[in-house]
C-alpha cells in the first residue's frame, strides 16, 4: 500500500498548574507563599526524514498527544516542562491546516522540523503573586490548555526527474532499464497505479533519482481520472521526461501525445510544462514506429528537446548521460558540487 495523503489530529500538552502553598518550618511559622509554577505541556512536532518513503505509518494511528506539563509543588519546586513527540514523515511532505486551509510547513529537505501545536503554558504558583500589600496571596493559575488541530499531510515527491506519458507509454519498463527499480510491468493501461522512485547510479556513483508518475490522460489537470493524486508528484522535479509510444498501440499519434501531454502540465500549474525536458521515443522494435519517429522530430521542429529512441535492443547509455547533464544543468552550484554531478 502507498499512501500519499492522509488526516491526523494532534494535540499538545497542557501546562501544569501552579501550587498554592506556604513556608511552614520550625522557628518560621510564617515563612510566605512558596508555591511553585506548573510546567509547560509537550510540542507536537514533525519532522521529515529519508527513511521513510510514504505516510503509510500514520494510517493506523490518526491521533498523536503530547503529555501535559507536572504541576508546581511546595518550597518553590516548579514543574518540568513536558518532552515533545516526534511524528516522523517522508521528506517532501506539505502539512496544511484542515480548519483553515492554511499550509504550516513545507518539509522539503531532510531533517526540517515544524512545531504544529504548541505546548500549553503552566500556571504561575502563588508565590508569583506575593507583594508588599498581599503578603500572603492564596491565587494561583491554572495550566493553560494545548492546541488541538487536524491536519492533512500531503506528500509530494522529491526527484530529479519525473516520467511523464499515457498510461501503458512503457515508462516502468524504461525506469527498470536504467534503474534498481522493480515497478509492475504488464501489457495493459493502468499498470503502475502509485509513485515510483528508481535510482540511475553512474560508474562514479553520482545517483539521480527518476520517479515514474502512473500514466496521465486528458483532463488531468482537472483531477480526471485521479489527475491531481499523480501531477502533483510532479511538482518538484528538476527534470522532465516525456515517454511517448512510437507505436500508436491505442489508436493515437506521439507528436499528439506531446502536445496533450505539455497542455494537461501547464493547465495544472504554469510553467509547468516549460521545465527542462528529454523525450524517449519509446517501443521502436514496432512496425511504424521509424516512419512516426521521423514525422515527431518534423512536427516538433527545431526548439523541440533531444529525442532518444530506444527498444529492447538498444542500451540507454546516451539517454542516461544526456539525463545527467540536464540534471546538472538545473541544480544548485551546491547541490551539484556535492553530488559531483
Amino acid at each position: 500500500m502507498f499512501v500519499d495523503k492522509t488526516e491526523i489530529t494532534v494535540k499538545s500538552g497542557d501546562g501544569g498548574n501552579g501550587c498554592c502553598s506556604f513556608r511552614r518550618e520550625k522557628f518560621i511559622p510564617k515563612g510566605g507563599p512558596d508555591g511553585g509554577d506548573g510546567g509547560n505541556g509537550g510540542d507536537v512536532i514533525i519532522e521529515s526524514t529519508t527513511s521513510e518513503q510514504n505516510l503509510n505509518s500514520l494510517v493506523y494511528r490518526r491521533r498523536y498527544c503530547a503529555p501535559n506539563g507536572p504541576g508546581g509543588q511546595g518550597s518553590d519546586m516548579h514543574g518540568k516542562n513536558a518532552d515533545p513527540i516526534t511524528v516522523k514523515v517522508p521528506v517532501g511532505t506539505v502539512i496544511r491546516d484542515l480548519a483553515t486551509g492554511e499550509i504550516l510547513a513545507d518539509l522539503d529537505t531532510p531533517g526540517a522540523k515544524a512545531v504544529v501545536a504548541k505546548g500549553g503554558r503552566g500556571g504561575r504558583g502563588n508565590a508569583r503573586f506575593a507583594s508588599s500589600t498581599n503578603r500572603a496571596p492564596r491565587k494561583r493559575e491554572l495550566g493553560f490548555p494545548g492546541e488541538e488541530k487536524q491536519l492533512e499531510l500531503e506528500l509530494k515527491l522529491i526527484a530529479d526527474a519525473g516520467l511523464v506519458g499515457y498510461p501503458n507509454a512503457g515508462k516502468s519498463t524504461l525506469l527498470t532499464r536504467i534503474s534498481g527499480a522493480r515497478p509492475k510491468v504488464a501489457a495493459y493501461p493502468f499498470t503502475t497505479l502509485h509513485p515510483v522512485i528508481g535510482v540511475v547510479e553512474y560508474p562514479d556513483y553520482v545517483r539521480i533519482n527518476v520517479a515514474d508518475i502512473p500514466g496521465l490522460i486528458d483532463g488531468a489537470h482537472a483531477n480526471v481520472g485521479l489527475g491531481h493524486e499523480f501531477l502533483r508528484h510532479i511538482e518538484r522535479t528538476k527534470v522532465l521526461i516525456f515517454v511517448l509510444d512510437m507505436g500508436c498501440v491505442d489508436g493515437r499519434t506521439p507528436w499528439e501525445d506531446y502536445a496533450n501531454l505539455k497542455n494537461e502540465l501547464e493547465l495544472y500549474k504554469e510553467t509547468l510544462s516549460a521545465r527542462p525536458s528529454l523525450i524517449v521515443a519509446n517501443k521502436m522494435d514496432i512496425e511504424g514506429a521509424e516512419d512516426n519517429l521521423k514525422k515527431l522530430k518534423a512536427e516538433l521542429g527545431n526548439n523541440a528537446p533531444p529525442v532518444f529512441a530506444l527498444d529492447p535492443e538498444v542500451d540507454c547509455m546516451e539517454f542516461e548521460k544526456a539525463l545527467r547533464a540536464l540534471v546538472k544543468a538545473n541544480s544548485d552550484p551546491e547541490e551539484a558540487a556535492i553530488r559531483r554531478l
